[in-house]
């Protein structure tokens, strides 16, 4: 059975403001600002009072899947922009001390087993920060997917190839995630 239209309400918090200008979402808060295309003949987003308003003309299972997902993506925006998104990573050897260093948009690994070329990292979002001090690295930011993703970049830029994983376990590894 295919229902008419489905609505989904999102609550905007106090103190964050949000414009729409034709399918982009503008959000702004304490913690920084977001924008996101939220292009779709499906899914309309719209600002009703405080409330934005996710509705669409069909109530097919893909239809309500998209409205789903754009409503998840504007709730970690709303969150986001409130409360900066924080990953920790521990760099972790045994054979070879590790050195990080930030240089722009780049994490740069040194001396990774001992290599003499280093390992780059890429940091994605222009409000992204990394802070290496030590053995832990911190990636804080109000964009959920850039700070996972630049946290995930850095663990990926640490694979061992050529060696048993089970001897080398050097790398920088997430060990906590959140807000």
């Amino acid at each position: 059975m295919v229902q008419e239209t489905v609505t989904e309400k999102i609550h905007v918090p106090e103190g964050v403001n949000v414009t729409i200008t034709g399918s982009t979402l503008k959000v702004k808060g304490k913690s920084g600002e977001l924008s996101r295309d939220f292009a779709s003949q499906l899914v309309q987003v719209k600002k009703d009072g405080k409330d934005l308003v996710l509705q669409t003309e069909t109530g097919r299972k893909k239809t309500r899947a998209l409205a789903g997902t754009f409503g998840a993506h504007i709730r970690n925006m709303l969150k986001g922009v409130q409360e900066p998104y924080e990953y920790k990573l521990k760099v972790c050897y045994s054979h070879f001390p590790i050195k990080i260093k930030v240089q722009g948009d780049r994490v740069v690994i040194e001396n990774f087993l001992g290599e003499r070329t280093p390992r780059k990292a890429r940091i994605l979002g222009a409000a992204t920060k990394v802070k290496a001090s030590g053995e832990e690295v911190v990636v804080t930011g109000p964009d959920l997917e850039a700070v996972s993703q630049t946290a995930a970049n850095m663990e990926q830029a640490c694979v061992i190839r050529n060696f048993d994983q089970r001897v080398f376990q050097d790398g920088i590894y997430i060990t906590s995630k959140g807000a």
